[in-house]
């Protein structure tokens, strides 16, 4: 058998005698606890007993604590006191909401857009969990998840697209300065490519060998690189269209890939959603899509 891990009195008993111990009356605790003079008293009794000790003395016009009851009663309201505050701060929390995301999709997408996120839904508190990871809505306590994956979905699901990959070859401009663009597959070859965990580079330019350069297990890593100047990073173009737009990456090639799967945006269905998760889901659908 477990044993507990407290060892405490019963708690409706603490409250009839930390009551009992503000107001020095039964009668004035049981209007307070909305229950009868006599429960009170029998709470209070019980507690004794289980004690082992006298907390108060029964005098003809109410009560009076004894030294070891005004000792417990300080402890027990405090303790009291505490739970309330932490009740409070509980309930003034805004409304917390755990979106699960890729690790490229959190870098690259949702950060930079966490301000104007916050100037939209400010009284959600956003929690993000980065992973490549499958996500158990239930036992993760996940509400959203963006995920590349394929349909179909089950009924227990609720998805929606939010952009297809579309690889584009991207490099810092510094690395392809004086370079003619658009570049050639053959020019591109000679330049240092980084590969992620996919590697599609094979695919693009119609490779049947493995193709040299480094290689990182996220596409968010590959493209730091990129920026770095060390290398092209084949990406997929919403990752990227922030930094292009910046001219901070310069795309290097006209053509472009659009390959499968895509990246979805996830929920359970539930017959009565919280107005926080369909606000941040409707926010999802509208800012990370690209389609």
């Amino acid at each position: 058998m477990v044993q507990p891990r407290r060892k405490l009195p019963p708690l409706n008993a603490l409250r009839a005698f930390e009551v009992s111990g503000r107001r020095l009356n039964f009668r004035a605790a049981a209007e307070e606890l909305g229950v009868s003079q006599g429960a009170v008293a029998q709470q209070v009794r019980a507690l004794e007993d289980q004690l082992g000790l006298m907390l108060f003395q029964r005098l003809p016009r109410g009560l009076a604590l004894t030294p070891q009851g005004a000792a417990y009663l300080a402890d027990v309201t405090r303790a009291f006191d505490t739970l309330g505050e932490a009740t409070g701060r509980l309930l003034a929390r805004p409304d917390a909401v755990t979106i699960s995301v890729t690790p490229t999709v959190a870098a690259k997408l949702l950060i930079p857009r966490l301000a104007e996120f916050k100037a939209a839904l400010p009284d959600v508190e956003l929690r993000t969990v980065a992973t490549e990871a499958l996500s158990d809505f239930d036992r993760d306590q996940v509400d959203i998840a963006v995920r590349l994956t394929r349909g179909p979905f089950p009924a227990s699901l609720e998805a929606r697209l939010l952009f297809r990959q579309e690889l584009v070859a991207v490099a810092s401009p510094h690395l392809i300065k004086g370079l003619p663009l658009p570049l050639t597959a053959d020019a591109l070859r000679k330049l240092p490519l980084l590969h992620d965990a996919v590697s599609p580079w094979p695919l693009v330019l119609r490779s049947r060998e493995k193709l040299p350069g480094a290689v990182f297990n996220h596409t968010t890593l590959a493209l730091d690189a990129a920026l770095a100047g060390q290398g092209v990073a084949l990406a997929c173009r919403a990752f990227v269209a922030a930094d292009l737009e910046a001219g901070r990456l310069v795309q290097v090639t006209d053509a472009t890939t659009v390959i499968e799967p895509v990246y979805f945006l996830i929920r359970k269905r539930s017959s009565s959603p919280r107005k926080a998760v369909d606000a941040v889901w409707d926010w999802c659908a509208v800012r990370l899509s690209l389609d």
